[in-house]
């Protein structure tokens, strides 16, 4: 049981806030302005400047919320002043959202009502406060303010203030696949803001990067570092005279290429490398469909704003295979499509075959049930050399199959097989079984060709299942061959 003295400050506490109730409160007023950096103002017509000077030294104001971006900070002023000069605005709070496109978010301020001190505004007086978002939508937005104050009871004043939320840059994504494991994503960015007559309207790029998805790694390639690092003994030689001497300065051309500027309908690509973080991930390699990551940039404007951008998710694309083997395009050596072939089967495994409506007939699996993948093959060859390659046949399917390999020479061109062309493999496990075997290449013409005419038979049924090519090859004549050559061409010349 309570003791008496115990509800004596609740009843204290409830009759102090009973009389601040009733008691007289001036109407407070809102004051809000955003934020932002001016702009450089128009020299006026007739106006004397510098012939080295051609924009005017003085500043101009913002008249209105003005051109916000995505990637921008949007920050705003908030005032809430009191006009009377005898009453008090009591049990001040002021709570701020901003609604954008798709959800309404709550921006934290110091007029929140959690600070005693700012509840009560004196006669004449006011308190402030500054609020901050970044902006990541696009569309209208609205900031909603909302001032809460007592004056015979709760009462609330409210208003709202609407924005449009522009893209400054768009950002699109190629990705191309290097291997199983491994993939180039292009970054391709475009600066789509309105060229303006007092030169807004350009920015500078000052960073760009890769977010690479969980168990990836993302590298930026820079041809310009690439194709410097590839030096012969003559470029080392100048190198270190020129380390005697000053350093040369870049020219004007090369310093604003290098400084990232991009004026309105300009476009800058980026290459970026992403690749399995992991030996477990790279075991397992980037299938159709997987997440790659997302690029992002830092830019700056005119007058020293920034914003980041992110772009979307970016995905693994699908290898160039079609249905229709005999028709589909070139599939180059490690493109990734024994991996997707190994995700189908097992994402068609995990619904137990079931198949929905909307689903095309004849997946990826089904289409090649038995993959046969070259094992670090040769780049190039030497004429009328025989070449060892090893090469890897796993089972997608469901059932052990007996498996024969075939190596059909009218379906090869340049580079033949040599020996047995038809090899027995015997039985192979379901679900992702493999063995390895080697075949003996030969080339007979000089030139690139790729390495075709790969079939597997299943010895059971007889089916035939038609790889594509396996791998491409560069064929080079033998170095006595070329150096009879030149020679020969030296004896003509001296004829």
């Amino acid at each position: 049981m309570a003791s008496p003295n115990s509800s004596q400050p609740l009843a204290a506490s409830a009759t102090a806030s009973a009389i601040d109730d009733i008691l007289p409160s001036a109407t407070p007023t809102l004051k809000v302005m955003r934020l932002q950096a001016p702009q450089l103002g128009q020299p006026s017509a007739g106006a004397l400047l510098s012939p080295t000077h051609l924009l005017s030294s003085n500043l101009l104001l913002p008249d209105s919320f003005g051109v916000i971006h995505v990637g921008e900070t949007f920050s705003a002023y908030l005032g809430v002043l009191n006009p009377s000069s005898d009453l008090p605005v009591r049990g001040l709070t002021v709570t701020v959202q901003l609604q954008t496109p798709s959800r309404r978010i709550i921006l934290p301020s110091r007029l929140d009502g959690t600070d005693a001190s700012l509840k009560d505004i004196q006669p004449g007086g006011g308190v402030d406060s500054i609020v901050s978002r970044r902006l990541e939508e696009v569309g209208q937005h609205i900031l909603r303010v909302e001032v809460g104050y007592m004056a015979n009871g709760a009462k609330t004043l409210r208003k709202f203030y609407r924005f449009n939320v522009t893209v400054p840059l768009n950002i699109t994504e190629t990705v191309v696949r290097k291997g199983d494991a491994s993939c180039l994503v292009s970054i391709t960015v475009e600066n789509v803001m309105e060229k303006q007559s007092s030169g807004g309207g350009a920015v500078t790029i000052s960073s760009v990067g890769f977010e690479p998805h969980s168990g990836l790694v993302a590298e930026q390639i820079n041809i310009e570092e690439d194709s410097q690092g590839e030096t012969t003994e003559t470029d080392d030689i100048m190198t270190a005279r020129s380390d005697l001497s000053a350093s040369p300065r870049k020219s004007t051309v090369e310093l604003y290429d290098s400084c990232g500027r991009l004026e309105p309908g300009e476009i800058n690509r980026y290459l970026f490398s992403v690749t399995a973080g992991s030996e477990a991930a790279a075991l397992r390699g980037i299938a159709f469909g997987d997440e790659l990551g997302r690029a992002y940039l830092i830019y700056y404007k005119a007058m020293g704003e920034s914003g980041k951008l992110f772009s979307s998710m970016v995905v693994c694309p699908p290898t160039s295979f079609a249905e229709s083997i005999s028709q589909s395009n070139f599939v180059v050596h490690r493109s990734g499509l024994s991996v997707d072939v190994a995700a189908a089967s097992a994402q068609r495994s995990s619904s137990s075959g079931r198949r929905s409506s909307n689903e095309s007939p004849g997946s990826l699996d089904e289409l090649l049930p038995v993959t046969v993948e070259p094992i670090e093959p040769p780049s190039t060859m030497k004429l009328s050399i025989p070449e060892k390659v090893a090469l890897l046949i796993v089972n997608h399917s469901s059932q052990s199959m007996n498996l024969q390999l075939q190596m059909r020479l009218p379906n090869m061109n340049g580079v033949v097989v040599c020996g047995p062309s038809f090899v027995n493999l015997g039985d192979v496990p379901p679900s992702g079984g493999s063995c390895t075997i080697d075949v003996n290449l030969i080339a007979l013409v000089a030139g690139l060709f790729s390495v075709q005419g790969c079939y597997i038979v299943d010895m059971t049924n007889g089916l035939e299942i038609k790889q594509p090519a396996l791998f491409d090859v560069f064929v080079e004549l033998p170095e006595n061959v070329n150096e009879e050559k030149k020679s020969g061409t030296e004896d003509m010349m001296d004829f």
